[in-house]
């Protein structure tokens, strides 16, 4: 956690988990005045009455729980319409448009640390907490802050956290990023919470109870246009519901039998198409990569060697990164990758440091 002067006022994400409310304890534990911030997100139909245990990642109740156990403060906050316009919109969009999106990362960036460094100016505070697994560092000799993995491989959040601007980096608190999943259960079960019942946030929290194709078939009718399920060399094997129904690697629920493990290989939106083939099609070396950050000097200006996340489930690999003039990268594996997917991020490692990160917007490239 970066050094702080104690009693200084820090706002805490509370989300209404159990490593938000860990994050307020130890802060109250550490000396600061904590104010508990619940960001309301997303509100399904019948979420008043719903358990703790519901997978959503703004469960007010339990949040207000924690506050009332700390004896701290507590404020919900609706960003409900932003969250729709911003979150929501654009995770629709890009499936109808063949991608698959991350909007975890797009909110970090645009939704939770803008609006907790909101109600941190409003409320006099100086920090802003959360319960993520990272850790942040001062890098004097660059005059930056720098964001660095978790100490947790496991439960390591970098991925999602890498767009997070320097002015957001420099007002952060992450007191779980030197800690492991199991030293925080401890904590809870110290408090008396409830954690063995509640459940972890999924990755998508306002798609809740619902499979995200039954969210998007609700919330874009027209994403149901059938079209053709065709192979690489252009043959037409079945028919399928709607290309935003289906994503790179998948492979249960295709509805055909060739004589052999079949995967989704890439989508065309344009054609309606949903493109198959073997596992071995999946398997890539480059791609390219937009809609860039960096947390250090910008683009780089030669080649660059680095560890590469294509996405949060798998590990860091080898690659070199090649800057392109219009800001753009050009990344080639060292080895294939299996099922890279635009829309998705990839992220840049050197060491345990993120060093910046984008968006895949093809392969092959």
């Amino acid at each position: 956690m970066q050094n702080a002067l104690s009693k200084k006022k820090v706002v805490v994400g509370m989300s209404g988990g159990i490593d938000s409310a860990v994050t307020a304890v130890l802060l109250q534990e550490a000396g600061y005045d904590v104010i508990g911030v619940t960001l309301t997100l997303w509100k399904d139909e019948g979420e008043d009455e719903k358990r703790w245990q519901d997978r959503s990642c703004c469960k007010v109740g339990l949040a207000r729980h924690v506050a009332k156990q700390l004896s701290i403060p507590h404020h919900a906050i609706d960003i409900q319409k932003a969250f729709q316009k911003e979150i929501i919109d654009d995770f629709c969009e890009s499936y109808l448009e063949g991608q698959t999106p991350n909007p975890c990362v797009r909110c970090n960036e645009r939704m939770k640390f803008g609006h907790l460094l909101q109600a941190a100016e409003k409320f006099g505070a100086t920090f802003i907490a959360t319960g993520h697994y990272g850790r942040i560092r001062y890098r004097p000799e660059q005059g930056r802050y720098a964001l660095y993995k978790g100490l947790d491989q496991e439960k390591d959040q970098s991925y999602f956290l890498y767009r997070l601007s320097q002015k957001q980096l420099a007002a952060t608190l992450f007191p779980l990023g030197e800690m492991t999943k199991k030293a925080v259960y401890q904590q809870a079960a110290a408090l008396g919470l409830p954690y063995e019942d509640i459940l972890e946030s999924q990755e998508v929290c306002f798609v809740t109870q619902k499979d995200y194709r039954a969210f998007l078939s609700e919330n874009r009718p027209e994403a149901a246009a059938p079209g053709e399920i065709v192979t690489e060399e252009g043959e037409v094997v079945g028919q399928h519901a709607g290309v935003a129904f289906y994503t790179v690697g998948q492979r249960r629920g295709l509805g055909i039998a060739l004589g052999e493990r079949t995967y989704v290989t890439r989508l065309d939106p344009s054609k309606r198409e949903v493109v198959v083939g073997s596992e071995e099609a999946l398997l890539q070396k480059e791609l390219a990569a937009e809609n860039l950050v960096w947390g250090g000097g910008g683009l780089p200006e030669e080649p660059l060697r680095v560890r590469a996340k294509i996405r949060y489930r798998t590990d860091e690999q080898q690659a070199t990164l090649f800057p392109k003039s219009n800001g753009a990268v050009h990344v080639t594996f060292d080895a294939p990758q299996r099922g890279i997917s635009p829309g998705q991020s990839i992220v840049f490692y050197d060491g345990g440091e993120v060093i910046g990160g984008g968006v895949i917007s093809k392969t092959n490239a």
